[in-house]
């Protein structure tokens, strides 16, 4: 079986993917070592030139090479000062990748294409085209940007494939889905410790009002105010985005670091250190008020045996199993409410077993598991073709 993964997101250069917050990313370069390690021939078709081992077929990138040094600029330089300049070469440089990989199937060279990530409504139109099976892997809600909720519909018949049941509800019912297919992470790199620190909550991501940091604040200060001889710290990981119009951080977040309960570290980029930081940590709180359609850092804590606060949006209540291994908080029209649900989690998060996450994780949401179900996904994909 010969599968070409397409993922056209422009992060996909290795000049750009160490510097940014992009899981969909990291999970293709997984997927197609896994894939490759399972005996399935990848052909991994990026923007750029990435790190992997399997055939790596890029764009080409020389116009947008030449556009960058002209200005003087890298490519997140040019994003952050340029952006409609960026996005306008990053879409011609995706439309070629995606050609080339549907004309490569039409020239016998792959049996099926998975385009995964969240640029593949270029792909959308031009699937017909593809005369080998087409299947899609799509990383937000499907309704969740303007430019994709009014196009995805269009396309229901097309081969799909969810990365959790919740993810689902923002299509319409009768999509043709092949299979849900949990993400999974390495459990060799992500372990637990043996003696671990502890004393602090984790809250790691990209630090937006939608992933609720703000209430992972006020639940440990409430739970603080009310166990004044067992307090716990806040420990924040990941990127916020003072510099854009959006002031969450300068206005609802920064003011709150005092390096005394609630800590900044900044944004953590290398396994090792990501792995201590879950690992060392009584919990991690998820408290995302929009509809996870999964969200990578829980797994990643319950492969560190690390239980996991959430709250019930979206994929966290199918990937944290409330009360076994953390708790899964209702989300309440009451924001006072919510934070008071979210303070009683982390006042009984000692009653959660570590070893049930680690055992949890190893049955669910292992690389080998989520690679094994997509060969099972392209099998299916290529009986019914």
């Amino acid at each position: 079986m010969r599968i070409g993964l397409v993922v056209p997101h422009i992060f996909m250069h290795r000049d750009i993917l160490p510097h940014v917050i992009f899981s969909p990313g990291m999970l293709a370069l997984d997927l197609a070592k896994g894939l490759r390690k399972q005996g399935i021939e990848v052909i991994l078709y990026t923007p750029g030139p990435v790190d992997t081992a399997v055939t790596n077929v890029t764009a080409d990138l020389s116009y947008f090479k030449q556009e960058l040094a002209g200005r003087g600029d890298s490519y997140l330089d040019l994003l952050k000062k340029h952006p409609f300049t960026f996005i306008t070469l990053a879409r011609q440089v995706q439309s070629e990748l995606v050609a080339k990989a549907y004309q490569d199937a039409n020239d016998d060279l792959l049996d099926v294409v998975h385009i995964y990530t969240n640029e593949e409504d270029i792909a959308l139109p031009f699937a017909a085209l593809c005369k080998k099976p087409v299947a899609f892997t799509h990383h937000d809600p499907f309704n969740f940007l303007v430019k994709y909720k009014n196009v995805f519909p269009k396309y229901k018949r097309l081969n799909w494939l969810s990365i959790s049941d919740a993810q689902r509800r923002s299509m319409p019912a009768d999509t043709n889905w092949l299979d849900t297919i949990y993400h999974g992470a390495d459990g060799q790199s992500l372990y637990p410790e043996t003696r671990t620190r502890r004393g602090y909550i984790a809250c790691i991501g990209r630090i937006i009002e939608s992933k609720g940091t703000h209430l992972a604040i006020a639940a440990v200060q409430r739970y603080n105010s009310q166990n004044q001889d067992r307090p716990l710290q806040l420990r924040l990981a990941g990127k916020h985005y003072a510099g854009k119009k959006d002031s969450y951080w300068l206005d609802r977040i920064k003011p709150e670091i005092d390096n005394q309960t609630i800590f900044y570290d900044k944004f953590i980029s290398d396994d090792e250190s990501k792995r201590q930081f879950l690992a060392n940590a009584d919990a991690i709180i998820v408290p995302s008020t929009f509809d996870e359609p999964f969200g990578m850092v829980m797994i990643e804590a319950l492969a560190c045996g690390t239980p996991v606060i959430g709250l019930d949006s979206g994929a966290i209540p199918e990937v944290v199993i409330d009360h076994q291994t953390g708790f899964v908080v209702p989300k309440s029209d009451n924001e006072d409410a919510t934070i008071g649900s979210l303070a009683q989690a982390i006042e009984n998060i000692g009653t959660i077993d570590r070893t049930n996450c680690r055992n949890d994780f190893e049955a669910r949401f292992t690389t080998e598991t989520m690679c094994r179900n997509h060969i099972d996904a392209y099998q299916k994909l290529l009986q019914n073709n």
